[in-house]
């Protein structure tokens, strides 16, 4: 099925290049629409704008902001229900995929964050009101629904639509259930989850997503986990799970797995707080006041709607968070 999707026609990538020059052009169109006859030398541009490096480590931080999020995300009408691993992973791929052809100086980070993971709720079946799901958001809950309503739209359009996200798990559990019935020389495959589970984790904070198959990563989730455990998968890959018919196809997997496992260990821990709040600062100065809630030009171009042409819509909220509501759904003027 991956191999006919979407993720895989329009999702994945040759290498790291490509990713790194998808970025740049973001980066480059953002500051040449922003910058044009404003009369700015290289050197202003460089000062004013963030660069694409500057970008690439702002939504890297972001990643590991969303990873937090969905950890400590709970119902607030039941607390034993957590986000599942499948929305964490799903909301990661959309928020690396809006970053590849949009500028964090077009949308904030911290909007198109919370709004990946509200679509990949529903994605993903992980039924959460939205007046639940905002009640995990710090501050104005009735701004936050606001703005994730508002961005819905604009996210879905810049994933071309293409919403279904094949993800490792089901592969690794197909491998699992593969070792216990012809590789029985390893005892208690179950032993290996804890490690898989934390392996997937830290290659969602990674590009592997978008260059790799969802099979090549849970192999590599696998195999890690077996090394950590002091023991070896390689007999089973080598003549088991590829026997003398597939051995054509083998090189490549073992390629794509050892990359993926050094994109792993390889990856950037998480940027610092000064270094964080810095950029954030720069990046308040210079971003698109059209698409920042907190602008008078953002709330301006709500006002040039005609308010009989708009669609009315129920409030989503309930009385126990004391707010008017949403009454009236505007889309933001990039639509």
């Amino acid at each position: 099925m991956y191999g006919s999707s979407t993720q895989y026609k329009n999702w994945t990538f040759k290498d790291e290049h490509e990713l790194t020059a998808l970025r740049t052009q973001a980066n480059r169109d953002f500051i040449e629409k922003f910058s044009k006859n404003t009369g700015m030398t290289a050197e202003e541009r460089k000062q004013h704008f963030l660069t694409a490096e500057e970008e690439r480590l702002m939504v890297h931080a972001y990643e590991y902001s969303l990873r937090d999020f969905c950890k400590k995300f709970r119902d607030p009408r039941d607390g034993r229900i957590r986000m599942l691993p499948s929305v964490t992973t799903t909301a990661q791929h959309y928020f690396k995929r809006f970053y590849l052809y949009n500028s964090v100086m077009d949308y904030h980070p911290k909007e198109i964050l919370v709004t990946c993971v509200y679509l990949a709720c529903k994605i993903e079946e992980f039924y959460v009101t939205i007046n639940d799901f905002v009640h995990n958001v710090r501050g104005d809950k009735r701004k936050a629904a606001e703005i994730i309503l508002n961005n819905e739209l604009q996210l879905t359009q810049e994933l071309q639509f293409h919403l279904i996200i094949h993800q490792p798990y089901r592969p690794v559990e197909g491998l699992l259930i593969d070792i216990k019935t012809r590789f029985p020389r390893l005892r208690d495959p179950e032993r290996l989850r804890p490690y898989i589970e934390e392996f997937l984790e830290k290659v969602n904070l990674t590009d592997a997503i978008l260059l790799y198959a969802p099979g090549q990563i849970a192999l590599a989730a696998v195999t890690t986990a077996v090394s950590k455990l002091g023991e070896y998968l390689d007999h089973y890959v080598t003549d088991i799970l590829f026997p003398a018919e597939q051995k054509q196809h083998l090189p490549v997997l073992i390629e794509a797995v050892r990359k993926v496992k050094k994109m792993v260990k390889s990856a950037e821990p998480v940027l610092s707080d000064t270094a964080k709040r810095e950029l954030e600062s720069k990046l308040e100065r210079c971003r698109n006041q059209q698409n920042n809630p907190n602008s008078s030009q953002y709330r301006a171009n709500y006002s040039e709607w005609d308010d009989d042409d708009l669609p009315i819509a129920a409030s989503p909220y309930t009385d126990d968070l004391t707010m008017g509501g949403v009454e009236r759904l505007r889309s933001p003027p990039a639509y």
